[in-house]
C-alpha cells in the first residue's frame, strides 16, 4: 500500500510536469518563440504559474492590428452615455469637462475673432 502511496504522491504529479514542460518545448518551438528551452525549464521550476505565464505570454503573439476594432481609437459609446463626457476618438486622451469647457471659450473667441468683430457683454 505504501508503494502505490508513494507512486501516487510523487511520481505522477512529476510526471505530468515532464509532459506539461515538453509540451510547452514543442509548442514554442512551432509558434516561433525565441527560446523554447526557457520556457520549458520555468514551465518545469515553477509548476502551475509558468505554465500560466507561458499561455499568457503566447496569446500575445497572436495579436493582429488589423482585426483590432479599437486600433483607430474609435470607442462605441451607448447613446445614454454619450453626453456625461466628451471622447475624442482621433487617438488623444479623454478629454475632461474642464479642458471641453476651455475649448469651447477659445473656440468662440476664434469664432468673434474671426468674424472681425467684438464680443459684447
Amino acid at each position: 500500500m505504501s508503494t502505490l502511496l508513494l507512486v501516487a504522491l510523487v511520481f505522477i504529479p512529476v510526471f505530468v510536469l515532464v509532459l506539461l514542460s515538453a509540451f510547452t518545448y514543442y509548442d514554442a518551438t512551432d509558434i516561433g518563440m525565441k527560446n523554447p528551452r526557457r520556457w520549458a525549464l520555468i514551465v518545469l521550476f515553477v509548476p502551475v504559474y509558468g505554465f500560466i505565464i507561458y499561455l499568457l505570454t503566447r496569446s500575445e503573439l497572436d495579436y493582429d492590428p488589423e482585426t483590432d476594432p479599437y486600433r483607430d481609437g474609435a470607442v462605441n459609446v451607448h447613446p445614454s452615455r454619450a453626453d456625461e463626457v466628451p471622447w475624442d476618438v482621433r487617438g488623444r486622451e479623454r478629454v475632461s469637462e474642464a479642458d471641453s469647457h476651455a475649448e469651447s471659450e477659445s473656440e468662440a473667441e476664434d469664432r468673434t475673432n474671426s468674424q472681425g468683430g467684438v464680443e459684447r457683454y
